[in-house]
């Protein structure tokens, strides 16, 4: 199928081409048409699959006939992080510069200075992206105003509807216009996030295209079992013994990732921290340092694993764990994009196994357990398994029951014991006749 039977204008259609793109993916198939049918859409694939361009090409060709109102976009598209809202901005502008009618799209992201943004919407605009803390600053200093919008997007939209952004994304609602069409994508749909997605769809067309991106061929995922004292050692030693050029290294806390980093760095290795607390110019330059090869390795929490296109990334690593399994799928679809190849490397330790195996259960898959010479972990079963049962792992800790008779088991090891060394005195306890007054009864 090619872009031209989609329904799509000429001047887009030379965008498209002048992109590079020889024809469209199986989630741009289902949703281009959708879209421009003016439905509810909730769609799910896996990233990397082209989610962007399939909301954004529709939404651009309705756009070609439209009006402005002052002040007011027709289409507004909310994204969790800075990061995303400024890449899916760029993928708007990219596919409008060949259009001969002047489309307006404006980007607004918290962590800058509001002012340029502000002045940004003077006239009018016609598509608005942001995150939905600046949207709403926006409309509180009368900059924008919400009444004419028409479609709204909701990107990562797993993120957008959980508790962080519950909130926030409740007042955008009430500003918006009741009748307007509304398009979620995502590659992940948690069963309590498809709950609260009911409650905001009408009728939608469901696209359901999301395969694991753990089965994606592309992708080559590795288990390594490693105390985690040794992990900064080993990833040294795989950046050279393995000569990435270039690898994102995914942790748990801000503090590591400047830890890491640092330790990198102090080993002739260049590497940047990326995480919430940075300044917004320091988040934009080390994401395009990283881009453009003038670092080896990008330390970051999972602010990095939404919607960041990374062209030709080689490795993800999983230095820490990730909380859950959906954050799991977004993590690795860092690599492996656009019909390219990836590899995936996880750090295993004994107190992350049972955590991984949940993993591993989650995504249908099983790896096996590698240990890199010179980096063997210190106490580990031939399977991968803790020497430690009690550490966690389904089927294999002790309930509460056999732990209760361990624990009388062992008191009356110790008393025997005792009692073979000394004997000891009874003690009586006398209770009394009579109650005993409390302080505040009277005498």
């Amino acid at each position: 199928m090619s872009f031209a039977s989609l329904g799509l204008d000429s001047a887009l259609l030379h965008a498209i081409a002048e992109q590079g793109f020889t024809a469209p993916t199986p989630v741009q198939v289902q949703s281009i048409p959708a879209i421009l049918n003016g439905g509810d859409v909730q769609a799910a694939a896996h990233t990397g699959s082209g989610k962007t361009a399939a909301f954004a090409l529709p939404l651009l060709q309705r756009l070609l006939t439209s009006t402005l109102s002052a002040r007011s976009p027709e289409v507004v598209v909310l994204a969790p992080t800075r990061e995303l809202a400024t890449q899916i901005g760029e993928v708007f502008r990219s596919f409008s510069r060949t259009i001969p009618q002047p489309i307006k799209i404006v980007t607004a992201t918290g962590g800058v200075s509001i002012n340029p943004q502000m002045l940004s919407l003077r006239g009018s605009v016609h598509v608005a992206i942001a995150t939905p803390g600046r949207l709403l600053d926006l409309v509180e200093h009368n900059a924008i105003k919400l009444s004419a919008v028409n479609t709204l997007v909701l990107d990562e939209a797993d993120r957008m509807l959980d508790l962080g952004f519950a909130d926030e994304l409740q007042r955008v609602l009430t500003l918006l216009p009741k009748q307007r069409q509304n398009l979620l994508f995502s590659a992940t749909f948690p069963e309590e996030i498809q709950k609260l997605s009911a409650q905001l769809l009408h009728q939608p067309i469901l696209i359901q295209l999301a395969q694991d991106n753990t089965q994606a061929p592309s992708i080559q995922q590795r288990a390594i079992v490693v105390d985690e004292a040794k992990r900064t050692p080993l990833l040294r030693h795989l950046l050279h013994s393995e000569h990435w050029s270039r690898a994102l290294v995914f942790v748990a806390t801000k503090y590591a990732t400047e830890h890491v980093a640092d330790k990198l760095r102090r080993n002739h290795i260049s590497a940047a921290a990326l995480h919430g607390e940075l300044s917004q110019g320091a988040r934009t330059q080390a994401l395009s340092d990283f881009k453009l090869g003038q670092i080896q390795v990008l330390v970051a929490t999972d602010l990095a694993g939404r919607g960041i296109d990374i062209e030709q990334l080689p490795v993800v690593v999983n230095y820490d764990l990730p909380r859950s399994t959906d954050d799991y799928v977004h993590r690795i679809g860092r690599t492996a994009r656009a019909g390219a190849s990836g590899i995936v490397v996880n750090f295993i330790s004994n107190e992350s196994e049972a955590h991984f195996r949940l993993i591993e259960k989650r995504q249908k898959i099983r790896l096996a357990r590698e240990q890199i010479v010179g980096f063997e972990p210190s106490a580990v079963t031939a399977a991968g398994i803790p020497t430690d049962q009690d550490g966690g792992i389904k089927g294999k800790r002790k309930s509460k029951k056999d732990k209760l008779r361990a624990t009388a088991a062992s008191k009356s090891d110790s008393s025997t014991a005792q009692s073979d060394q000394a004997v000891l005195p009874k003690v009586s306890f006398i209770w009394p006749s009579k109650p005993i007054r409390k302080d505040n009864q009277p005498k």
